[in-house]
């Protein structure tokens, strides 16, 4: 039975013998029931995450940083000299720290957890007799899926059929040229994972051409999970950012060590006690550290991830977050990311004759039976019907019956692909009539040096059997006989032009004269101006089917048929969306495969083109680059030229990664845009790599750290906004922190200078680090974005986190803060009245919590803001406000904290100071709009 089976040598098995043993069928594919009694048996398609964090784990890495260590060390003694009451509350502040930055760094695990598997590729499959994309992850044994280029393997799988299919296997093998695949050998004795030419295997790549596959095996089962199963352990690498803060913190760790060592010092010479003096020291030196920074930030970047995701952006790798507030140029392809990439064939064009079908035909879907007169009629021309019939049989596009809808077809392949057929149906020619009268033997798929596809189909004997709307096609066969055989061709019309020496006009065939070769260009330009993509088919009887199926056979002495213009219109959103990349400082370029007329209609459309000058003269403009242009320059040339070409046309996947490169080369950030196998390159040399969700290849997902789930180019610009947003909290908590670390040594150093005693106990210090590194820091990394995020100039990448005034910043609030503190108790001191230390305390706490209140805008006054447009910040000052309370009025708290109750008179006078630092910070920024407003 199928679970008894040998799954050791599928390779050595016919195709046949491997679908009877899984209990599959290759036309019809696994039920439904089949496929979840398989699902509860061999479990999801999916690799055990190695080294992935435990719970527990995360929790007991809290604990592991130097200065906490230390202070746990203080607790400890604390107990040993009696002072339990201290070292349970010590210990009981460190555990709370610890738990809200496990708590944080756990939610952080958790989401990118989430967005991985929401990162899983789509696989075409047959089941129950029906193609359609599911989520690699439901892949059982017995499955059948069809694969094409640019497809990660998605299983190990026994392959069924195969045309010119190429799989590379680098990943398993270290082999770096692609394996031909061939589904028909079988071997008899054992073979090496590279040799076996009939199977392909998860994680590796389909390079070219396409095949049916049955799957053998999921999961960890496969050869992939072998491998993955040796993995004990995965590294993480924190992000530039992290980096950064980490240095930022060693650093001030070491200033903060020598403030506490001098006031520990000052202290034991004036009398202190040692043990208050110590525990004093080592509560400053954690203090001043902002030791949970680094988890803000990670929770900071994983929250922005999962909010761009609500906006369709899947953020594949977190340091795309931080990166994409910088970028200045994006790259954007054209088809399906600027426009909708729902082509509609609109005009066709014959023997210098132009049909308009733009009022005949409707995009994705048929409907039987509501096929159009006037439509139909267009059939009785035989050019008409050849056309539309070459290239409904040139196309791997299918239509598929639509469940809910009867009679009712949805196209389902590329985008140009499934234009074609859609239109060919129409009229009454469809695919799979078509298929069945015209079956395929060969073909020779479409790659972007060629740019063409063939195919070789059989031709029918005889009339007999023929299709009603088919019987004008026969009009092949009365000028040529009954040939063996027939190969239609459609591609771009300098591919086609070069391997055809005849045309088609009317009933006959003409030579191809250069007069004719004008005329069809001519023809060609008039349609490309009016923003349409052209191709242009062609066709060549054979008298017998050749010998071989390779381009140089089958692409010769082709018969010009006719050329189909379609239209895929600009997305709507899009113009806004290129209006505010300029706005914000951020160039669009666009880079397409098309022709530089249709190129160049679409980028002025959108706004993208800034030149007025006539196409014709490109040239001089210097807004528009074809391909052939670009390869004439050398690299110093490209790289002043990228400076003003807004378009680039008829680019090949290289020409794509040298325009990176130069735009990098001028200092410029670049995002870029792509959704092929060879769009791959460029994505990963690109600072951010955006892959297309819905066409994008799963090989170009892979390369991109960011994932557009509805492939609009609008939606990059919404992750751009998100990412200049978060940048900016992160530099707002920063400063937030270390302004209130800043006046926490102000307050203690300054004490000695004072003649004071130690103002703050090591339990406060403590509770101020509590309330500041905690809810206030993170509600300022949920602050929404400034309204003029996207008018400023993106910043520059190597951006000191203490540049542009932040560093100026921490340092006079923070003395603005801990001298206010100072002021509110030192009269109280020398007047004898012991709430001197308490009324510091408070209004150290208390002028962190308010400072936050401004901290959210660099320029903006709070005033003029809503401040209900963050109301988790508002709510994190009044708890916080309200645990400060707490510890000053509750008798047993005020035991713990050494506090004496506040009066009215005193409480308000502390409330009153701790605004110091508040309007410090208001009036600086007062400074800073007027003298941007001059």
């Amino acid at each position: 039975t199928f679970e008894e089976l040998d799954v050791s040598n599928w390779y050595q098995k016919r195709s046949i013998e491997v679908v009877e043993a899984l209990e599959s069928s290759e036309d019809i594919g696994l039920t439904s029931s089949e496929i979840e009694h398989r699902l509860e048996k061999y479990g999801s398609n999916e690799l055990v995450e190695q080294g992935q964090k435990g719970a527990w784990q995360i929790f007991a890495e809290q604990f592991t940083g130097v200065l906490v260590i230390i202070l746990l060390v203080a607790a400890i003694l604390s107990a040993v000299l009696g002072d339990y009451e201290d070292a349970i509350a010590i210990a009981a502040i460190v555990i709370l720290n610890g738990f809200l930055g496990f708590r944080q760094e756990y939610r952080a695990e958790q989401a990118m957890s989430a967005l991985k598997r929401m990162a899983t590729p789509l696989v075409r499959v047959r089941r129950d007799g029906q193609v359609d994309e599911v989520n690699a992850t439901s892949l059982v044994p017995g499955d059948i899926v069809l694969l094409e280029a640019g497809n990660l393997v998605p299983a190990d799988c026994r392959l069924l059929a195969s045309a010119s299919l190429k799989v590379q296997e680098a990943a398993l093998t270290g082999e770096a040229e692609s394996i031909e695949k061939e589904a028909d050998t079988v071997f008899e004795t054992e073979l090496p994972l590279g040799d076996r030419v009939n199977m392909v295997y998860r994680g590796t790549t389909v390079t070219y051409g396409r095949g049916t596959a049955v799957v053998t095996e999921t999961g960890m089962s496969t050869e992939l999970g072998h491998v993955a199963s040796l993995i004990q352990s995965v590294g993480r690498d924190p992000t530039p950012l992290q980096k950064r803060l980490d240095r930022v913190g060693r650093t001030l760790g070491v200033l903060a060590l020598v403030v506490a060592a001098v006031v520990f010092v000052a202290g034991v010479l004036r009398g202190e006690d040692l043990r208050v003096m110590l525990l004093t020291a080592v509560g400053l030196a954690v203090a001043s550290v902002p030791e949970g920074l680094p988890t803000v930030v990670t929770i900071s970047l994983s929250l922005g991830a999962e909010r761009m995701l609500k906006r369709n952006a899947l953020v594949r790798k977190l340091p795309a977050v931080e990166t994409l507030g910088s970028v200045t140029v994006i790259c954007s392809d054209k088809t399906g990311t600027l426009t909708e990439n729902q082509m509609t064939v609109t005009m066709l064009d014959i023997a210098g004759q132009q049909i308009d079908l733009s009022e005949r035909l409707d995009r994705k879907r048929v409907v039987l039976g509501e096929l159009e007169p006037a439509a139909v009629e267009l059939t009785k021309q035989p050019a008409i019907s050849l056309l539309l019939v070459g290239s409904a049989l040139c196309n791997d596009a299918v239509l598929e019956p639509e469940p809910d809808r009867p009679n009712t077809y949805r196209a389902l392949g590329d985008p140009t692909e499934t234009a074609l057929v859609v239109a060919a149906a129409k009229v009454g020619l469809f695919e799979s009539q078509l298929d069945r009268v015209f079956p395929r033997l060969a073909e020779v798929p479409f790659d972007s040096e060629r740019k063409r596809m063939t195919t070789l189909h059989a031709c029918p004997k005889t009339e007999t059997g023929i299709p009603e709307g088919l019987n004008s096609a026969w009009i092949l066969t009365r000028v040529y006989g009954v040939p063996e055989s027939i190969a239609f061709c459609k591609g771009g019309i300098n591919s086609l032009l070069a391997i055809s020496n005849q045309v088609w006009v009317n009933d006959h065939v003409e030579p191809l004269t250069p007069e004719v070769r004008s005329r069809i260009q001519t023809a060609h330009d008039q349609l490309a101006q009016k923003g349409l993509r052209v191709l242009m088919v062609g066709l060549s009887p054979w008298e017998q089917v050749p010998s071989n199926f390779q381009p140089n056979t089958l692409e010769n002495d082709f018969i010009l048929v006719g050329m189909v213009g379609m239209l895929d219109p600009a997305r709507p959103e899009v113009k806004k969306a290129v209006q505010t990349c300029q706005e914000a400082g951020i160039r669009v370029v666009m880079i397409t495969g098309d022709h530089p007329l249709t190129a160049h209609h679409i980028a002025s459309e959108l706004g993208i083109s800034q030149t007025q000058e006539q196409v014709q003269t490109h040239h001089q403009a210097q807004h528009l680059l074809t391909g052939q242009e670009l390869k004439q320059l050398s690299d110093e040339a490209l790289g002043k030229t990228a400076e003003t070409v807004d378009v680039y046309a008829r680019v090949s996947p290289e020409d794509k990664l040298n325009i990176i490169q130069a735009l990098q080369a001028q200092g410029h950030i670049v995002a870029m845009t792509g959704d092929g196998v060879n769009d791959a390159p460029a994505l990963k040399k690109a600072d951010i790599g955006v892959a297309m969700g819905i066409t994008g290849t799963d090989v170009a997902k892979e390369a991109a750290d960011i994932v557009l789930q509805d492939d609009n180019f609008a939606t990059i610009v919404a992750a751009v906004q998100e990412g200049r947003t978060i940048y900016d909290n992160i530099r707002k908590f920063i400063r937030y922190l270390l302004s209130g670390n800043v006046g926490e040594i102000w307050t203690m150093g300054m004490s000695l200078f004072l003649v004071m005693p130690i103002p703050l106990l090591p339990l406060q210090i403590l509770w101020i680090n509590l309330v500041s590194d905690g809810l206030p820091a993170l509600a300022l990394g949920l602050e929404p974005a400034e309204q003029d995020v996207m008018s400023r100039a993106p910043r520059r990448p190597n951006e000191n986190l203490f540049g542009r005034g932040t560093g100026q910043d921490i340092f006079l609030i923070g003395v603005l803060i801990g001298s206010a503190s100072l002021i509110a108790g030192y009269g109280y001191w020398q007047a004898g009245d012991p709430a001197w230390q308490t009324m510091i305390f408070t209004t150290l706490t208390l002028g962190q919590i308010v400072l936050a209140l401004t901290a959210r805008f660099e320029q903006l006054s709070c005033f003029s803001i809503n401040p209900f447009t963050n109301p988790a910040l508002i709510g994190a000052a009044i708890v916080t406000t309200g645990l400060q309370l707490l510890l000053i009025y509750v008798p047993w708290l005020q035991g713990i904290f050494e506090t004496v109750p506040l009066s009215k008179a005193q409480l308000g006078y502390c409330l009153l100071l701790s605004t110091t630092g508040f309007w410090g910070f208001e009036i600086k920024k007062w400074f800073v709009r007027r003298s941007l407003a001059r």
